[in-house]
């Protein structure tokens, strides 16, 4: 996980979609400041009720209830959803968000704060058919969605990313730069006065209380993705949420964290997870061509290993 390091800045902290938020905007007027924080708070907030799987009443809930029928999506559901399927194309289907089925059978079946707070639990194992998000139909003049019948969607980290995003244009606007760090996600737009770049730690997933290094980033998105945070035991077994698409199953991977620098929240948070996934052997493969992205990815003996381009947008 990433995270920023104290800047000359005014900040909110809180927590929602199961992470720690970061905001932080630069400004001489505190009232203006406070108000944008609280917008972005409620925006945050709103958008954690709409895109959550933990709640029945939620919009993506009423989406995967509806697989096999067309449904009427909010924009913002749409947005997120054809986003993502562009993702899981760009990918070749390496990020695919019609995994629920395999995080259930893994157990994480509930917000990972109730995990934490719940002993590990037995339980029989189930098939778990294997879909492909690419499958998918989109109807834009309407905004509805068609899920493939039996098919359950989970958005965690690609609408983490969005929503990170879309609140720091927020912010944006009442401040001359700003963060939003959710977790993992984080989006930069334009520079603290009188900084060069933007100060981020890049965490040691070997020792989760320590940076590995202090990043120095140009504005754009950060995206962390690793096996070492999100952990549960079940079944006896030791479970983390990358669920692997190929083998409906969690990754098993060489690398224990990629953090990836991209233009947009979305670019960045489907990269690192699709890099961790994959492993170094398809680095190739993915970051082919990939000028406008760049990656560090740590692995098992804490090793850093990066893009042939990171230099250009992390500077240690």
């Amino acid at each position: 996980m990433t995270c920023l390091v104290d800047l000359d800045m005014n900040y909110d902290e809180f927590r929602a979609m199961n992470s720690n938020i970061l905001l932080a905007a630069s400004g001489s007027d505190i009232a203006l400041i406070k108000n944008g924080f609280l917008l972005a708070r409620e925006f945050i907030n709103r958008s954690e009720q709409r895109f959550t799987r933990f709640s029945e009443e939620s919009e993506l809930a009423q989406l995967n209830r509806s697989a096999g029928v067309w449904f009427h999506a909010s924009a913002e559901m749409y947005q997120v959803i054809e986003q993502a399927q562009r993702m899981a194309i760009e990918t070749d289907g390496l990020f695919n968000p019609a995994i629920l089925p395999a995080l259930k059978q893994a157990g994480y079946d509930r917000s990972m704060d109730e995990i934490r707070n719940s002993p590990p639990r037995m339980e029989p194992p189930r098939l778990v058919e294997k879909r492909d998000f690419r499958q998918i139909q989109l109807d834009p003049a309407t905004k509805s969605i068609l899920l493939p019948h039996g098919m359950q969607v989970d958005l965690g980290g690609i609408a983490k990313g969005w929503i990170a995003e879309q609140a720091a244009q927020q912010l944006a606007t009442v401040s001359s730069a700003c963060a939003v760090s959710a977790g993992g996600d984080m989006f930069l737009i334009n520079l603290p006065q009188g900084e060069t770049s933007w100060e981020i730690g890049l965490e040691n997933p070997l020792e989760p209380d320590q940076d590995l290094a202090v990043l120095h980033v140009m504005p754009g998105a950060v995206a962390t993705s690793s096996i070492a945070k999100r952990q549960w035991k079940h079944n006896g077994q030791l479970q983390h949420h990358l669920i692997d698409p190929r083998s409906g199953q969690p990754a098993v991977t060489e690398w224990l964290s990629t953090t990836v620098w991209a233009e947009a929240a979305v670019q960045a948070e489907v990269y690192a997870k699709a890099l961790l996934i994959a492993g170094p052997q398809s680095v190739d493969g993915l970051f082919k061509n990939q000028t406008s992205k760049a990656y560090l990815a740590v692995d098992k003996h804490g090793w850093v290993h990066g893009s042939n381009n990171y230099h250009e947008v992390f500077h240690v």
